[in-house]
């Protein structure tokens, strides 16, 4: 079983005065848990070993998938793929973080991959922030935790410009390279998190600003503000595959801008294959024998117990546990359904004496850099709680 540790949460007035409004759900219960996951060393380095190989084999399949034009099986829209290869061809355009969900690490359970995250900074602002400052507050040591994602993300910032592994001896003063960071207006927890990006960067030594999605102006050359300004980076929290879907003219225009190399655009579009879950059944094909993979099919899976969720689902909506008898046993709702569905392997998540289970979640930027929890049931969705941890 699993060991927790009772710690005092840090006040709902504290977490209001740094911006993290979101702090309490739907139904008044509080989202960060009051408790604190027991790690060991030898857990924490298991996890950062096991994101850096599957990242390592995220990047051989998506190499896979664009030499063999593989973009429908992922269920890719068509007008991103000359996006998606433009960007993958040139190292200019840099993926600056992703988040893998993974079950087991702890309580002796083998670390499996649940899926990646890899355009999705939800649980950013907690893993980052939120659980050291728990530690601090309860006067624990705060390096006793696996989290140095403030860091790493600083570091990859400014790989864009070096395009190198060592940024010891970064210069920070580069011709003012610019970089707006958008988000859409009405969504709090979105737009936090993307000033805390920009924060990041500016850290980096990037001159940025931020704008709203809908106050953004687009050209084929280049990306501007709503006062005109023309930056070289352009940061986006607002999918790619809702992008290509809802906002058919904008995929057309960033694709442009691109092919001009008029701006980078973060994360690069190439990120939205590593999005796609679809891509864990391609990995299954290239690496059977990986200790980290369940078995994934575009296809039900026969006679054993299995998950289906679509490709780019959030949130646990639309998803599916079926028996391996084919009877269903679990299922969510959403608005994902029209995507293709993949069909994963189920296994149990770690719990706890009380039943809950917990998911790991990973955030790589260059490599694996931090490690937090979300607790909640079978399906975890909006409703689970993000429970942070400690080292012993």
């Amino acid at each position: 079983m699993l060991t927790k540790h009772k710690v005092s949460p840090i006040s709902k007035e504290t977490l209001n005065e740094i911006g993290f409004t979101w702090h309490t759900d739907s139904d008044g219960s509080n989202y960060i848990s009051d408790e604190l996951i027991s790690v060991s060393e030898t857990e924490a380095e298991a996890y950062y070993e096991a994101a850096n190989a599957i990242y390592d084999m995220y990047v051989s399949a998506a190499e896979h998938v664009i030499q063999n034009e593989l973009f429908f099986e992922l269920g890719i829209p068509f007008n991103l793929v000359d996006a998606i290869k433009k960007s993958w061809e040139n190292d200019v355009h840099w993926h600056i973080y992703g988040r893998f969900d993974l079950s087991g690490g702890i309580d002796g359970a083998p670390i499996k991959l649940i899926e990646f995250n890899a355009d999705t900074p939800t649980a950013l602002f907690e893993t980052a922030l939120l659980q050291w400052g728990v530690l601090k507050q309860n006067g624990m040591d705060e390096e006793k935790q696996f989290n140095t994602v403030y860091e790493s993300m600083v570091n990859n910032f400014k790989r864009l410009i070096t395009l190198f592994d060592d940024t010891d001896n970064f210069d920070a003063n580069y011709d003012g390279w610019k970089i707006l960071f958008s988000s859409i207006s009405n969504n709090t927890e979105e737009e936090m998190t993307t000033k805390l990006l920009q924060q990041m960067a500016t850290d980096a030594g990037f001159v940025t600003a931020f704008e709203y999605l809908e106050n953004t102006h687009f050209d084929e050359n280049g990306i501007y503000d709503a006062q005109g300004n023309e930056y070289e980076y352009w940061f986006k929290l607002y999918p790619w595959e809702d992008i290509a879907i809802d906002e058919p003219e904008l995929a057309t225009m960033l694709t442009e801008i691109i092919q001009n190399q008029k701006a980078i655009i973060l994360n690069p579009a190439y990120t939205l294959l590593f999005q796609s879950k679809g891509m864990m059944k391609i990995l299954y094909d290239l690496f059977p024998d990986s200790p980290y993979l369940l078995q994934t099919s575009f296809e039900p899976l026969e006679g054993i117990k299995q998950v289906e969720k679509p490709c780019f689902g959030r949130e646990g909506s639309n998803t599916k546990i079926i028996a391996a008898n084919g009877d269903i046993l679990k299922a969510t709702d959403g608005i994902y359904g029209n995507y293709k569905k993949v069909y994963q392997e189920y296994v149990e998540y770690v719990k706890d004496s009380e039943e809950s289970k917990y998911q790991a979640g990973v955030f790589f930027a260059y490599e694996a850099c931090g490690l937090a929890y979300r607790k909640g049931g079978d399906i975890l969705d909006n409703m689970s709680k993000f429970v942070g941890h400690v080292i012993e």
